[in-house]
């Protein structure tokens, strides 16, 4: 019988380079699972959507390293790929939402170890106007931190290097005039701030989304945050943000939907998985059931 193949592709600067130092450790765990690897570091950002679709049909497995950015390019990737292999996710980024959503260690060695050894679990993503996602695209306040803050402060502040030019006011925060249809609705507002997601922790804190969120029920949560007008108002919006449970703020609309549109008369700057999606007047957003396959924790007895 052939021996079992996996292809490990790993960004070498996430996470202050902690790969680096420890990838004999994680080479070993994987060959002691019965894989012969192959191992990739990704030279620029893009070179894992452009290695996925050349390589996967050849391994029994991917396993990919790095942040949020990282497994966004290989989700890009597995989409435009004939095949079907599982995804195992080894998170080494600053905030690493995704992974926390499916209940992958930040210990290097557990999480190398459950993507070889767990189970499989077939996850929704997402499609950005015929792009891919793999867990939230968003607009408005605090979106444009992630891809604007220096990649040489991510490495040595780790999440702390989000809080990086930052607003200091209600008049600094951008606000955009829109239409949205969802649900066979249209709501008209200003929004300060918009996520459509699939992840039970967003910016690293859970529960952001609601606590009845489900990665492979075909729904994203949608959270859309008026534009606050005074003190008060933006005192209430954060409160509910940042409560355990599904927000009842009148300055907050949120739903589940498989599909939305999003029209405004100017561009607006849209972040994808923490990196920075383009300027968009007009947005198409759909769920993808089940589309990528990840390697997850065993359910625990």
């Amino acid at each position: 019988m052939d021996q079992k193949k996996l292809l490990f592709l790993f960004n070498p600067h996430a996470g202050r380079g902690m790969i680096r130092l420890r990838l004999a450790d994680v080479l070993d765990i994987f060959v002691k699972a019965g894989y012969e690897v192959t191992v990739y570091p990704t030279q620029e950002r893009g070179d894992a959507t452009r290695k996925i679709p050349l390589m996967a049909g050849r391994f029994d497995r991917i396993v990919c390293c790095g942040g949020d950015g990282t497994l966004n390019e290989v989700v890009a990737g597995m989409l435009q790929s004939e095949a079907r292999t599982p995804v195992g996710y080894i998170p080494a980024g600053s905030t690493n939402d995704f992974a926390k959503s499916l209940g992958i260690s930040s210990e290097l060695e557990e999480a190398a170890a459950d993507a070889v050894g767990g189970r499989l679990f077939d996850c929704d993503v997402g499609e950005f106007n015929g792009k891919p996602f793999a867990y939230i695209a968003a607009f408005g306040v605090f979106t444009e931190v992630s891809y604007e803050t220096d990649q040489r402060l991510k490495t040595v502040l780790g999440h702390a290097a989000y809080l990086v030019n930052t607003p200091k006011s209600l008049k600094d925060m951008p606000s955009y005039r829109m239409e949205v249809e969802v649900n066979g609705e249209t709501n008209y507002g200003d929004f300060v701030y918009g996520m459509i997601s699939n992840a039970t922790s967003v910016a690293g804190m859970k529960n952001l989304t609601g606590d009845t969120v489900a990665l492979d029920d075909g729904l994203f949560e949608v959270t859309l945050v008026k534009t606050p007008q005074n003190p008060y108002m933006l005192g209430d919006i954060l409160t509910n943000l940042l409560s355990s449970s599904d927000s009842n703020s009148p300055y907050i609309y949120s739903c589940k939907t498989d599909h939305i549109e999003v029209y405004c008369n100017e561009e607006v700057p849209w972040t994808l998985d923490g990196e920075f999606g383009g300027d968009h007047q007009n947005v198409k957003i759909q769920n993808l059931h089940h589309a990528i396959t990840f390697v997850v924790p065993e359910v625990s007895s």
